[in-house]
């Protein structure tokens, strides 16, 4: 048969059609591009002061391709286990921290276990933590030294390893597990030029235990500031200080110097019982399990929350607030046990956190004694102080079912309560102001009031029938008092 010549113009064309025809097919049978970046490890440390701990998390994924021990999303933790010696092995071949000069320090593997994480824009993965000690040679300095460390990184060209300080007692960093505001001090990845992983020098600035004190009282502070629990059971313990008990109910007002002296032998009695129990159990480095301490302290603020509605012990309060301290006390001792302190930084660590505590609750206090007097003057008193007794006790609810495992909304409200410390302060410093000038005026008036009836011609009193308009106001809160207890 009799065939055509084919043009060049005709064979380009028919090039063009096959290359966008291919090129359509490999994008068709592709599979989808990856929708977040690949997570990449980090490495937190923890500097001591003999010592540095680390934490190496690894995405699972990456580990068990550049290794080339089997991890996944299916391994159980019995598994991981059984390829724990596998793992620490090859985790020593890829960790080498030495001295500036060279010296090879010692690194001592510990604890691992697999979880799932979530970078910024990743997705979640599964993730897993090896934690290890660091410890230099003799005379070497913590916080300066070179870590040597490509694991992953060396097989993964894309893989990059975040290193952080999160703890540093001497530079003031004291940071509570779980806060993720640690200090970036280097990034570790592949040259891809010369396709080696240069190691990384740490210098970390020199500390002083000043800087370590400081710290733990600021710690102090903002711990009874956030500690929901810690501060609610102290002001629902407070809250009926200014009244009197008979007959299982809140009858009458105490005078106002009986009221101050009450809430002061509370909150000293607070502070005696919880500063006992941190001390003991931070010197006797006790290790004490963290759910039955939340849990007795979730106790002790309904036990105050009913209180408040109903006298359980009147006139003992502050044995109340002693005994109830105790647990507090090792509630506070955890955040002190997380941070392994050697014994010297424990005592002045003790020493700042619980300062930074009594200074913090000093003016908590303060600020809430002014309107509590005042509240118990209003007319409208017993519905106010049974409506913030059943809201704590609510809150006391939630948390003791979240202590035994039933986590709740109620619970999760309550502890977010702590997050909003300057709406807090706002609001006491907003009430106190004008309850101290309504209280200095009503002294005022009643001085002026006795005065009057001192004088010749004065207005003639006897015992304790009122003359002064503060005087009237007490009874009349009394009485509004009386009568509502009494419905």
């Amino acid at each position: 048969m009799d065939r055509r010549p084919i043009s060049l113009s005709h064979a380009l064309r028919m090039l063009a059609g096959i290359a966008v025809t291919v090129t359509a097919a490999l994008l068709l049978a592709a599979p989808p591009a990856a929708a977040h970046p690949l997570p990449h490890s980090v490495l937190l440390l923890d500097v001591h002061e003999t010592s540095v701990a680390a934490e190496l998390e690894l995405p699972v994924s990456d580990f068990s391709r550049a290794s080339g021990i089997a991890l996944d999303d299916s391994t159980t933790t019995g598994q991981l286990s059984a390829r724990g010696a596998a793992i620490r092995r090859y985790l020593a071949a890829h960790l080498h921290p030495t001295t500036r000069r060279g010296a090879a320090w010692t690194v001592a593997f510990g604890a691992m276990a697999l979880g799932r994480a979530e970078q910024t824009s990743t997705g979640t993965y599964r993730e897993l933590t090896v934690r290890a000690t660091l410890t230099p040679p003799s005379g070497g300095d913590p916080r300066r030294f070179v870590l040597d460390y490509d694991a992953i990184v060396h097989q993964v060209v894309t893989h990059t390893v975040m290193v952080s300080v999160r703890r540093d007692w001497a530079a003031g960093r004291v940071a509570e597990e779980g806060r993720d505001d640690a200090t970036e001090v280097g990034v570790i990845r592949i040259d891809t030029r010369t396709m080696s992983v240069a190691p990384l020098t740490v210098d970390l600035k020199g500390g002083s235990v000043w800087s370590g004190t400081y710290a733990m009282f600021r710690l102090g502070a903002d711990h009874i500031l956030e500690g929901t629990d810690h501060l609610l059971f102290l002001l629902i313990l407070l809250l009926p200080a200014p009244l009197q008990a008979a007959g299982n109910r809140w009858r009458g007002l105490a005078k106002t110097r009986t009221a101050v002296g009450r809430t002061g032998r509370t909150t000293l009695a607070f502070t005696v019982g919880h500063s006992t129990a941190l001390a003991l159990s931070a010197f006797g480095r006790l290790d004490i399990p963290a759910r039955p301490v939340e849990t007795f302290i979730a106790f002790s603020v309904l036990v105050g929350a009913v209180h408040a509605i109903r006298p359980l012990f009147p006139g003992r309060e502050a044995v109340v607030a002693g005994v109830f301290g105790l647990g507090h006390g090792l509630a506070f001792s955890l955040t002190l046990a997380e941070m392994n302190l050697s014994t010297t930084q424990l005592a002045l660590s003790l020493a700042g956190f619980n300062l930074g505590i009594e200074c913090m609750q000093l003016v908590l206090v303060l600020l809430a004694l002014p309107s509590l007097i005042r509240l118990t003057r209003l007319r409208g008193h017993p519905a106010l102080r049974g409506a913030c007794a059943l809201l704590t006790a609510g809150a006391a609810l939630g948390w003791l079912l979240d202590r035994l495992g039933l986590a709740n909304p109620v619970a999760r409200a309550a502890d977010s309560v702590g997050t909003h410390t300057s709406s807090l302060l706002l609001v006491l410093v907003a009430t106190a102001l004008p309850a101290t000038l309504r209280l200095i005026t009503a002294h005022r008036r009643t001085r002026g009031g006795d005065e009057e009836t001192q004088r010749p011609g004065g207005t003639e009193t006897s015992g304790d029938t009122g003359t002064s308009r503060d005087t009237e106001t007490w009874r009349h809160g009394g009485n509004a008092a009386r009568a509502a207890d009494a419905s």
